[in-house]
């Protein structure tokens, strides 16, 4: 099939430019990896995150799904996490969101898709939770991108809830849970400044998010 022989070919080729600038780059990354960052993201084609954020294979753990959630309930993004924090000993573990999330914006219409519709019904709780902070932004296309910005904030809690990353906290363990969005049209990545590292920062976090939702009922 030509477009597989194409991605074979195009393989070769950046095999080849790695080992010119570095001859023993994959001898040495055959023998381990070890990465300081996890990378919870969308599986959107058109994000690419390690070489978006100038990195080599081995330098990021990721994982992707729809949307980018973090739910308790789901296997394998706490697999994930678990490895990277456990084994890897990851020091960032970043939640990198999407304007224009194909995901968000299905569960903000309500529309419907069969069985993905479980999967975006996470979205839709928080937007429910959140419907007075959406309702005071001024039209549709801002509504959606505030959307998407929350989500992510709502996974980096998710994140820090989990028994992994507050048994590592417990432990000692510097690990540091980040909230990023990117844009697509310029490809330019924006730190949502809700970084949290410890129990403490965690819980002001969630303090904050009760106090703009008590905020939005009193409107």
């Amino acid at each position: 099939m030509p477009v597989l022989n194409e991605l074979l070919a195009g393989n070769r080729r950046w095999a080849e430019s790695l080992k010119e600038s570095d001859p023993g780059f994959f001898e040495r990354l055959s023998e381990i990896q070890n990465p300081e960052l996890l990378w919870i993201g969308c599986s959107d084609s058109r994000i690419t995150p390690s070489s978006s954020v100038g990195l080599l294979p081995g330098e990021m753990f990721v994982h992707r799904n729809v949307a980018n959630l973090v739910n308790h309930t789901d296997m394998n993004c706490l697999s994930v996490l678990q490895y990277a924090v456990e084994v890897l000993k990851v020091k960032h573990v970043i939640v990198c969101g999407h304007y224009g999330c194909s995901g968000v914006k299905a569960a903000f219409d309500d529309s419907r898709f069969g069985l993905i519709d479980n999967w975006l019904r996470h979205i839709q709780d928080i937007m429910h939770k959140h419907v007075a902070e959406l309702a005071a932004e001024p039209d549709y296309q801002s509504k959606l991108d505030r959307l998407c910005e929350i989500s992510v904030i709502e996974q980096v809690v998710s994140v820090g809830e989990t028994t992994i990353v507050q048994d590592a906290w417990d432990r000692g363990q510097e690990v540091a849970v980040h909230g990023w969005i990117y844009t697509i049209a310029d490809g330019i990545y924006r730190d949502l400044n809700v970084s949290v590292d410890n129990l403490p920062d965690l819980d002001a976090m969630r303090i904050r998010t009760f106090d703009r939702l008590t905020a939005g009922k009193g409107k």
